[in-house]
């Protein structure tokens, strides 16, 4: 026989014990787990990457302005490293994407956030575009230049871009995604054909169910392998940027700089305001975070780009800390490959400024009209200009060659300086890619915002290394199911003559 004060005082100890158990299973998320690195002992500052990078490309500056003959001789050990990387970017798009598509629920919601990317890049090219227009078209660089086309030396490495970019034509770029073998996009390291790829195979993968579960779980832990390569290679990170600076510097001298000096700072002023302005007003209207955190978050991704003039050596940290930050692993690794070929901010500005600066030297008169359609021309041009040798170059060609305006003999004049520019296309085409990222996941509520604001504001731990891909952060986007409290037994019924 139960006494009811005994049973109401169970029924109150059991709801109290239920409330405890769901208070613990709510508090106790990834995020706590997440957040014990911030009582390790943080790495002594010569040990940490981006510094020694930096100290790599200050000694590589040095070295080339004042032994530039031995300078020179430092060129293949930037190559080799960059070799090493693009080794890896391949596999790394291809493992990363499927896994992306293999993460999704519903295949309706890849396509969906595929059309929200495309949509993003393409408003993002126009801004761009129209950014490099304005700049050149206020300040006018050309004017007084008087350049004759018909004089200038085409041959060596700018008339082999000049004539691989005259047979380039803008709709290239869209008949050649699909390859001829499935192999050949990673012997070339055609980043578009292995997207390509990667979303057919991750398709089909979930296609078939439970049959391809297992390839999944091997994609896994494949990904795991190729990113403990990678964390081989970024070992050499600081002798890849003091070979590339070394190299750049001895081979064009400082002197290029000083020698058209307005326009790289111009180029420079430009793309830093397009970050600032543009990218900066997208990321704290919409997302809600702050550009310049996200700068200094991606500090060390900064310094690698700085040193070897290329954004794919940044690729896995960008994925990486991206997902660490509360981004959905399945819209990192469909958003951020794809916005390395359709996302190119800094090529666009470069592109029409270029364009015009050419132009003008060359006294070529450019109508509005005939500018806008530059611009339309370059929207389709300025996806070739990714993962390849001179890409920017080539792309600038074919858009010269398209429009038939301006004479491509022109890009001549910036030849020297274009790998002094380079640099800073790479960055914007960076932090373009990964504003993009978290744009299109804000928009598809994947996107863990209290997260990322505690990361960018120092306070969420360290990132993990590029040897530890499967403990990036994975944003819980709905609210976790309630544990159902425990049963708790009926009283007995009472019987006749029962004592209450």
């Amino acid at each position: 026989m139960w006494p009811g004060s005994l049973w109401r005082k169970l029924a109150r100890t059991d709801r109290a014990r239920s409330r405890a158990i769901r208070e613990a299973a709510m508090t106790h998320t990834p995020d706590r787990e997440r957040a014990a690195p911030e009582r390790a002992v943080a790495k002594p500052w010569y040990r940490q990457l981006y510094i020694q990078v930096l100290a790599a490309i200050v000694i590589g500056i040095v070295l080339g302005w004042r032994w530039p003959d031995l300078a020179t001789a430092m060129e293949p050990i930037g190559t080799t490293f960059i070799t090493a990387m693009k080794m890896l970017i391949g596999p790394i798009v291809f493992l990363t994407i499927i896994g992306g598509i293999a993460g999704v629920a519903d295949l309706k919601k890849v396509g969906l956030t595929g059309i929200k990317a495309l949509t993003y890049f393409q408003i993002g090219t126009i801004v761009a575009l129209l950014t490099g227009l304005v700049a050149i078209n206020i300040f006018r660089l050309g004017d007084g230049v008087h350049a004759d086309p018909s004089t200038l030396d085409t041959s060596g490495d700018a008339g082999q871009y000049i004539e691989q970019g005259a047979h380039q034509h803008w709709w290239e770029f869209l008949t050649n995604i699909v390859p001829e073998s499935f192999f050949g996009p990673f012997v070339e390291g055609d980043i578009l054909q292995v997207i390509f790829l990667a979303v057919i195979f991750g398709i089909a993968l979930k296609s078939v169910g439970k049959v391809g579960e297992p390839v999944i779980a091997g994609v896994g832990r494949l990904t795991e392998v190729v990113f403990k390569v990678l964390s081989f290679v970024m070992k050499a990170a600081p002798l890849g940027a003091f070979g590339a600076m070394s190299y750049a510097i001895g081979k064009f001298g400082l002197s290029t700089l000083t020698s058209l000096g307005s326009l790289i700072l111009l180029f420079y002023v430009t793309s830093a305001l397009f970050v600032v302005v543009v990218l900066g007003g997208v990321l704290a209207a919409y997302v809600r975070l702050n550009i310049f955190q996200l700068v200094r978050y991606f500090k060390e991704e900064f310094f690698l780009i700085l040193g070897t003039s290329t954004a794919e050596p940044a690729l896995p940290g960008l994925m990486r800390k991206l997902q660490f930050m509360g981004v959905e692993r399945s819209t990192v690794g469909l958003v951020v490959p794809t916005g390395y070929s359709f996302n190119l901010d800094g090529a666009a500005i470069y592109l029409s400024l270029s364009t015009l600066y050419i132009a003008q030297a060359t006294d070529t008169p450019l109508s509005v009209t005939q500018q806008l359609g530059l611009l339309a021309v370059m929207l389709l041009t300025s996806k070739g200009a990714a993962g390849v040798a001179g890409g920017g170059f080539i792309a600038l060609t074919a858009t010269l060659s398209t429009a038939g305006h301006v004479p491509a003999a022109g890009i001549m004049l910036i030849f020297g300086i274009d790998k002094f520019m380079s640099e800073c296309r790479a960055l914007v085409n960076f932090f373009g890619n990964a504003v993009a990222t978290l744009f299109v996941a804000r928009w598809e509520n994947g996107l863990d915002v209290g997260r990322a604001r505690r990361v960018l504001a120092g306070k969420g731990g360290e990132p993990p290394t590029a040897a530890e891909p499967s403990t990036a952060a994975e944003p819980s986007t709905a609210a976790e199911p309630e544990p159902e409290p425990e049963a708790v037994p009926a009283p007995p019924a009472r019987t006749a003559g029962a004592t209450p």
